[in-house]
């Protein structure tokens, strides 16, 4: 794996949704490589637990005397649904007493194909409680922390633009959720805080083993390749930005 190619982002506090497996745990790997700071939140404790280690000795490895500091990473429990969890994340975030320089909105869930008509209420609920609602209480509590300079991602999906079938509830959560991300964008850009609207085609993580259980897994992309696209847009002069990043497969699968 080659070595950061500058210090641009060293040093900073990034928060990942969902950082413990898939999408989120690669660009958790990806900005440990940067030299960040990290924090990474999910719903399952024993694997952020496992990721944290992991991330740990990414820091250590791809980032010696890199910075004056010692880099760390918060590994923290936090269902992105309730607010009183959100606020916990953040008081210890406060804690910190470090601005939020980067914050990665990538958790979300997905739901079996089902038609509108035998899609369940429970499961539609769940799915934009989770993919939207949850973005909204985690970017609202950010902005408290998050200071010029500051870049928001929300991971979308192509679904976000696109029309897939017996997805309703996901398809719904995504297309709010990329208006939710336009209108941000407009709002923080006289702030100086950057928004991007990441939006990956099909790419090999567990979400198809409730989307689409038999999907052709080889023909995706990987997380590793969406993570890049994301160091990539950051990376980019504060003067420029990647307002939305749609990367896809080389061959097509939907």
């Amino acid at each position: 794996m080659p070595m950061p190619r500058g210090s641009a982002l060293s040093g900073r506090l990034a928060l990942i949704t969902g950082a413990n497996r898939g999408i989120g745990l690669a660009i958790a790997r990806a900005l440990a490589r940067e030299g960040c700071n990290l924090v990474i939140t999910g719903r399952d404790e024993r694997a952020l637990l496992k990721a944290r280690a992991e991330l740990e000795r990414l820091q250590s490895s791809h980032n010696p005397a890199k910075t004056k500091t010692k880099l760390f990473v918060l590994a923290q429990s936090c269902d992105v649904r309730s607010p009183q969890s959100v606020d916990y994340l953040f008081a210890l975030v406060r804690g910190l007493h470090k601005p939020l320089d980067i914050l990665v909105n990538n958790a979300g869930i997905g739901h079996a194909n089902r038609t509108v008509s035998d899609l369940p209420y429970p499961t539609w609920m769940e799915v934009i409680d989770t993919n939207l609602n949850g973005l909204f209480l985690m970017t609202q509590a950010a902005l408290a922390v998050m200071k010029r300079g500051g870049t928001i991602v929300n991971n979308l999906s192509i679904a976000a633009e696109r029309v897939f079938p017996g997805s309703a509830a996901y398809n719904a959560s995504k297309h709010a959720a990329l208006g939710f991300t336009n209108t941000l964008r407009e709002e923080l850009r006289p702030k100086g805080i950057r928004v991007i609207a990441l939006m990956p085609g099909a790419t090999d993580t567990a979400i198809w083993n409730t989307l689409w259980p038999k999907a052709p897994r080889r023909k995706m992309m990987s997380a590793e390749t969406v993570a890049r696209a994301v160091i990539d847009a950051l990376l980019l002069p504060d003067n420029t930005t990647a307002e939305k990043i749609v990367i896809a497969p080389s061959i097509g699968i939907l």
